[in-house]
């Protein structure tokens, strides 16, 4: 208990940029038949990926999503647009957190391809989709209490993916029309500098996040991903992320993503976050940049 008074007492820095900071500080909250819901402090919760678990935009961040601490249970609904030079991306989803240890998450996201579907010759407005369900556990550590170790928070987390257009996508060279994600992820707040680092090991043959399919020329692969964030006030905060991608399609050149971003806390149960994002090449179209917008929704 001591503990966690100098930590109140002290400037606490939750980091959320296209993510959230999961920790096990508690607070006053209502209680059902024992079970608490809210209690992290403002921030905790942050926003939700693209594939809808806790964590940065484009990357997993080894938290877990919702408000709740250790006591409790806790969830999150978000929307997301991303607006490319030649193509529309769109995400709606959710994810339940139980006691700060165990996520599950599902989310759907649709790739309009607009006018440039006619180019590609599958038809104007075109729309690849899939359906994502999601799961993580925390293993060991906490990026908040834990000021005092060397240790980060780590978890491992998984993505069950399917992609309609199955013979379309066949077409195009990919294996499969659903695949599996299989991650690792540590996560680690440095209080002092107001500094969120993670680093995340995803192994996976998903083509453009699942959306084209899955393998090809290659299988499965390990890729690296970073996301960084700081603290400028209590409601904003500042980063930025790279996630290495597979390159498994002969027709198309996949690239490496990344993004930097702003998120901003309305209050505890809402938040906004925009971001200039590039994509690199997405089918045969170089150069996929555009404003990424996410509400989240959380308690």
């Amino acid at each position: 208990m001591g503990k966690l008074l100098s930590l109140l007492n002290r400037p606490i820095v939750a980091i959320a940029g296209f993510g959230c900071l999961s920790c096990s500080l508690t607070a006053g909250a209502d209680q059902v038949t024992g079970i608490e819901t809210g209690g992290k402090l403002l921030l905790t919760r942050g926003v939700t990926s693209v594939d809808g678990s806790a964590g940065g935009g484009i990357v997993p961040w080894a938290l877990i999503a919702g408000n709740e601490t250790d006591r409790g249970i806790g969830g999150t609904a978000f929307y997301t647009n991303l607006s490319l030079s030649d193509y529309d991306f769109h995400a709606v989803g959710g994810a339940i957190g139980f006691y700060d240890r165990v996520e599950l998450s599902i989310a759907r996201q649709e790739f309009d391809t607009g006018a440039t579907g006619a180019l590609l010759g599958i038809g104007d407005g075109f729309t690849f989709k899939q359906d994502i369900i999601g799961a993580k556990v925390k293993l060991a550590g906490d990026a908040v209490i834990d000021q005092d170790k060397l240790m980060p928070q780590i978890a491992v987390g998984a993505f069950y993916r399917t992609a309609d257009h199955e013979r379309l996508l066949n077409a195009l060279g990919a294996n499969d029309h659903e695949g599996v994600d299989v991650y690792i992820s540590a996560t680690k707040l440095i209080l002092s500098q107001s500094l969120l680092i993670n680093g995340t090991l995803r192994y996976t043959e998903a083509n453009q996040n699942g959306l084209l399919g899955f393998g090809g020329q290659d299988d499965y692969t390990i890729q690296p991903e970073v996301s960084v964030g700081y603290m400028l006030s209590r409601r904003l905060v500042v980063g930025g992320e790279y996630r290495a991608k597979p390159d498994n399609l002969a027709f198309a050149k996949e690239d490496d993503w990344f993004d930097i971003y702003a998120a901003y806390a309305v209050n505890e149960n809402i938040s906004l976050t925009a971001a200039w994002a590039d994509l690199g090449s997405i089918a045969t179209f170089d150069d996929q940049r555009g404003l990424y917008l996410s509400l989240q929704f959380g308690f």
